[in-house]
């Protein structure tokens, strides 16, 4: 098919969303992408930060086809050995105290589950949560969330959800109590402009979760899976060392096949009973054999490595691009912030077939590409900066 033809039946048969780009994607491989038209792209925004291996990385496609080739799927109601070694394979790359993982299907449901069994555990309904944090669209997620629009379309909220600011500990402090369940933030904030706080911050939250029986969650479906240089944020450098009682993923997790995750501590997940959660797909066999091929490539490729040489590698590459202003984040989750908004720098780069990002910050060009990316892909993304 042509992408005219593409384009016209997705506008006729599809309810709209996103706005997108003049292209259909028709394959990948790395940091690749090729058109209906035949047109090559280089793809450092990875489907919005889920290509993590790359596209249609072998190791991925192959336990898929394996998979696939078994048994498509069967619920929760009996076990599974992909389902175990998954499980089994992701606690083994978390810190040490998250010990239990629950599969689901997406970032936005694995922060409602994440809600819910702080709730459970805790007897309490109210969540703190920060300005320009997202964590999805689903009801839960949606009223945690205090980013430009997103709360006022997903009206009416859910109850007992509180805003403080993310980086200032006393904003937190003036708005939790006992009654607090839990709190829950993006330890990078990527949508809002790749924001980021000190580690003392995070320290502070662990210090006060503690001092009042709440549970910590660090949404991490973007920054999670090895992105920032490290397996996660948490227990990093980064977050001073913190580990929260719960850390939820998706995104990177099964390199582009639906799956979303809560990786949770004895104290938490020793509350959750027989039917608490629940969830249809979530651990289904074909995703757990992606997650399991997405651990071991990252692992056996030293893809976490790779990661931080790229930031590393584009920070100093940047160093003397006329209106770059800054570099936020970590290893491949990075804003560019132009000293003015650079919508006409993202046209630009897909003009040159560079495929990047934006954020609610005008200025901030985000990346977010495969951990596998290769410098002289980057070195191409500088050019065109420079030209």
């Amino acid at each position: 098919m042509n992408f005219e033809d593409i384009k016209a039946l997705e506008d006729d048969f599809q309810v709209e969303t996103y706005a997108k780009m003049g292209i259909a994607v028709e394959r990948g491989r790395g940091s690749t992408i090729w058109t209906s038209e035949g047109v090559e792209y280089l793809d450092l925004y990875g489907g919005h930060a889920v290509c993590a291996t790359g596209h249609s990385h072998p190791l991925v496609v192959a336990a898929i086809q394996d998979q696939a080739d078994k048994v498509l799927f069967y619920s929760n109601l009996v076990y599974s050995s992909v389902r175990a070694l998954a499980a089994e394979k992701l606690v083994s790359v978390a810190p040490s105290s998250l010990s239990k993982a629950f599969y689901c299907n997406s970032g936005t449901e694995a922060n409602e589950n994440a809600m819910r069994m702080a709730r459970t555990a805790t007897g309490r309904e109210k969540i703190i949560s920060f300005s320009g944090g997202f964590h999805g669209r689903t009801a839960d997620s949606i009223s945690a969330t205090f980013l430009g629009k997103y709360r006022e379309i997903g009206k009416p909220n859910v109850p007992h959800h509180v805003e403080a600011t993310f980086g200032d500990i006393e904003s937190v402090r003036a708005v939790a109590d006992h009654d607090t369940a839990a709190i829950i933030l993006e330890p990078i904030q990527s949508m809002a402009g790749v924001r980021e706080a000190e580690p003392k911050f995070f320290l502070d939250l662990r210090e006060l979760c503690d001092e009042l029986g709440t549970v910590l969650i660090f949404d991490e479906v973007q920054s999670g899976v090895g992105r920032c240089g490290s397996w996660f944020f948490a227990e990093s450098e980064m977050a001073g060392g913190v580990v929260p009682d719960v850390v939820t993923l998706a995104k990177s997790l099964g390199s582009g096949v639906p799956v979303g995750a809560c990786l949770v501590n004895n104290a938490v997940s020793s509350q959750i009973k027989t039917n608490d959660l629940g969830t249809t797909f979530g651990g289904g066999m074909l995703a757990m054999a992606a997650v399991l091929a997405t651990l071991e490539a990252i692992e056996n490729e030293d893809m976490i490595a790779n990661a931080r040489a790229i930031e590393q590698y584009l920070r100093e590459s940047l160093d003397d691009v006329n209106g770059v202003v800054a570099v936020h984040g970590k290893g491949c989750l990075i804003g560019i912030e132009f000293d003015k908004p650079c919508k006409d720098v993202h046209a630009k780069l897909l003009e040159n077939n560079i495929i990047t990002g934006t954020s609610s910050n005008a200025n901030v060009l985000r990346l977010l590409p495969p951990l596998c990316v290769a410098k002289d892909e980057i070195s191409s993304l500088v050019e065109v900066l420079k030209g």
